[in-house]
């Protein structure tokens, strides 16, 4: 019985000190080198399976590019300044979800997770030679993101398309 008080004590401080990590900030991590658009391409995907691109398949041989291709979002109305401002509102209303810089074809957003606070990175480029807004979304730390990536991306889409 010792022994299971000791494991659960340990367990239950070590929970505890993780969060006060996670809030005090100590896994936000930093952003990455290359942010932005760099001849008409958005960073590659990561490395590891923690990120989502619309653009990875513009990487040949790359180790995550079945898992990181997702689709770009599609213009609104066919007008790419109207439907950047449209995203932005998205972005600015979605929780845990900070608009970092807006331009007429161009967004990057923070996202934060709850409890442990730590910070993935989003951008949103509206592409003139394909006429969609092409997006990466990858986490800052880690190898593996179980999906938090794709499923936020994926929100972000719903509540864009919803609007009127």
């Amino acid at each position: 019985m010792i022994t299971g008080r000791r494991l659960l004590y340990s367990s239950l401080g070590l929970v505890a000190a993780l969060l006060v990590a996670g809030q005090a900030g100590l896994f936000a991590g930093r952003p990455p080198a290359g942010l932005g658009v760099h001849q008409d391409r958005l960073k590659p995907p990561s490395a590891t399976p923690n990120s989502v691109s619309s653009q990875a398949d513009m990487y040949p041989g790359h180790p995550q590019q079945a898992h990181a291709l997702i689709e770009p979002l599609p213009l609104r109305r066919g007008d790419a300044v109207a439907s950047v401002t449209a995203l932005a509102a998205v972005l600015r209303a979605t929780p845990r979800i900070t608009l970092v810089e807006q331009r007429s074809d161009y967004l990057r957003a923070q996202a934060q997770t709850r409890w442990l606070k730590f910070v993935d990175d989003l951008e949103f480029w509206f592409n003139p030679a394909t006429g969609v807004i092409e997006l990466r979304s990858a986490s800052r730390l880690g190898r593996q993101d179980f999906g938090a990536n794709r499923a936020r991306i994926e929100t972000v889409r719903a509540a864009y398309l919803a609007q009127p």
